[in-house]
């Protein structure tokens, strides 16, 4: 914590990045509503070089302290894990690295103004994306009386380029210019990059557009192989080494980016009615989801593999719109934590120029049989039991054929 004086004023927690918007927000407070500024990093995983100096960069701002609160381990083991299991896409795509973020965020934010007995939190969400509703409904659950202030629906400023004349006319140094013209968002688990050229959708993306991943098309000639090992739908394991949550994490994404995975260029139904264009890069998530999903394969019957396909689709929408606190999603991980008590093994996954393969995988827990599947001689199956489960499976067809 980096304190800079006392006061006897309102307090209202910021949930502060450092970036344009939130440094704009602080004079801003103090201006409009005359409040004690506390700002609030919440350290999920983003740059070092993001992180440096955001203490005095917040109280240089106009607040009157500044905590950094480290949520890097619980983030990983408690938000992205959960929902990895489950295998949510949203769009049939996002891996979600933006929305698992915002409610741990909030909660801690929530828990910040509860122990200063601030009566006001404050997010930097813009009116036209879904942060807003994100923060809003945690905000609504874990405290329904605190005051909510959202700057981006009540100012005058309308672009970049006013928030930057702002702080100029306040003498407050940023780091933003016309020229960095992305908006993007980074935490542990993906970085997501949005606004410039990429508002075209006949614009390609822009070698400055991705920032974690070699290009794939010159990375390695030669392709990696990782072997995965998974526990009841986690990752524990990568090379036959066991490690927590975060190193897997970490471990993967170094490996990920190398060889440029992880990459999506998608235009997405926003919650609030617009679509909007971004490119993500999560690339320890996208090898983390391609190895559970492949012991899924193996593990699961019919009935299992297909409720977890509901789950995952239910779980990217209650991610996606904010709803993290609501019982749904806490029902949703239950079910997704019995379906996968047997989702253990082990996968090869090949990673070469921008792709995952999976080479091998294997599962004491397998409910795969080569015995019945083979297309050998085999001492295990009846073809000719098929006919009479064909005659009664296709017998409302037949029904139906004569209706006609």
């Amino acid at each position: 914590m980096f304190v800079k004086n006392n006061s006897k004023k309102e307090k209202v927690v910021l949930a502060y990045s450092g970036g344009l918007d939130t440094s704009a927000i602080i004079p801003w407070l103090k201006e409009n509503y005359d409040l004690d500024v506390i700002a609030m990093v919440a350290d999920v995983g983003q740059s070092k070089k993001d992180l440096l100096g955001i203490e005095t960069k917040a109280i240089n701002s106009g607040a009157s302290k500044c905590y950094v609160i480290d949520l890097k381990k619980v983030f990983v083991k408690k938000y992205v894990y959960p929902v990895l299991k489950t295998g949510a896409l949203y769009e049939g795509k996002y891996l979600l690295g933006t929305a698992i973020a915002r409610p741990i965020i909030a909660k801690a934010q929530i828990q910040l103004a509860n122990k200063i007995k601030a009566k006001f939190v404050c997010h930097g969400a813009t009116g036209k994306g879904n942060d807003q509703v994100r923060f809003e409904m945690a905000y609504a659950f874990l405290s329904p009386k605190i005051k909510i202030i959202a700057p981006w629906r009540e100012w005058n400023m309308k672009s970049r380029k006013d928030l930057i004349k702002y702080l100029k006319n306040k003498n407050i140094t940023t780091d933003a210019s016309l020229k960095k013209i992305y908006s993007r968002d980074e935490n542990i688990f993906h970085i997501s990059t949005e606004g410039g050229n990429l508002e075209d959708t006949w614009s390609k993306p822009k070698k400055n557009t991705w920032v974690w991943t070699k290009n794939p098309e010159i990375s390695s000639e030669k392709p990696q192989y990782v072997l995965i090992s998974i526990k009841k739908g986690h990752v524990i394991g990568v090379d036959k080494v066991f490690m927590s949550p975060i190193k897997c994490l970490k471990k993967l994404n170094y490996i990920g980016s190398l060889h440029g995975v992880g990459r999506i260029d998608i235009v997405e139904n926003r919650l609030i009615g617009m679509k909007s264009r971004g490119c993500y890069e999560t690339p320890g998530g996208s090898i983390m989801y391609e190895a559970i999903r492949s012991i899924e394969q193996l593990t699961l019957d019919r009935e299992c593999f297909y409720w977890r396909q509901i789950i995952g689709l239910q779980m990217s929408q209650i991610v996606y719109d904010g709803k993290w606190f609501l019982p749904i999603r806490k029902v949703l991980q239950v079910s997704s934590n019995q379906i996968s008590k047997k989702v253990n093994g082990e996968v090869l996954i090949k990673l070469y120029k921008g792709s995952i393969t999976v080479i091998k995988k294997r599962s004491n827990n397998s409910i795969y049989s080569k015995s019945y599947s083979t297309f050998e001689k085999d001492s295990v199956y009846n073809q000719k039991d098929a006919s009479g489960f064909i005659n009664i499976y296709s017998l409302s067809s037949k029904i139906m054929s004569k209706n006609k």
